[in-house]
């Protein structure tokens, strides 16, 4: 059973920086594809970015791209997410999510089958 838990959540201005780490409780951290996912209120969930777990390729979504940077520490079965620059309109529960998906860059929801609890990130303007 794979479990997911998400920390480094909590209060930021705007324009500071947040980095969210996601611990896995699974040894075959290595053969999933891992990404973040947020929910704002009121509003569906949503991709924020992505990694591959054959060779690492990310994937971002256009609102985060050129800020966020998702990277995993395979030895520390760590998932993470360095946001920088961030924008109020950031704030939302960050989810980390495992995939068993083999090929590619996985970043619609149904393609992960594992969830985190959530952390939540709130940007101050």
């Amino acid at each position: 059973q794979v479990q997911l838990v998400e920390s480094g959540g909590g209060l930021v201005q705007a324009g500071g920086s947040l980095r969210l780490s996601c611990v896995a409780s699974i040894r075959t951290f290595r053969t999933y594809a891992m990404g973040w996912f947020r929910q704002a209120p009121g509003r569906e969930r949503e991709f924020v970015a992505a990694i591959s777990w054959i060779d690492s390729t990310t994937n971002y979504a256009d609102s985060v791209k050129g800020r966020f940077t998702i990277s995993r520490d395979i030895a520390e079965n760590t998932l993470y997410l360095q946001m920088n620059s961030v924008k109020p309109e950031d704030t939302a529960v960050y989810y980390c999510a495992a995939s068993p998906q083999i090929t590619g860059v996985p970043i619609y929801e149904a393609l992960y089958h594992r969830w985190g609890q959530g952390t939540q990130v709130t940007v101050s303007s």
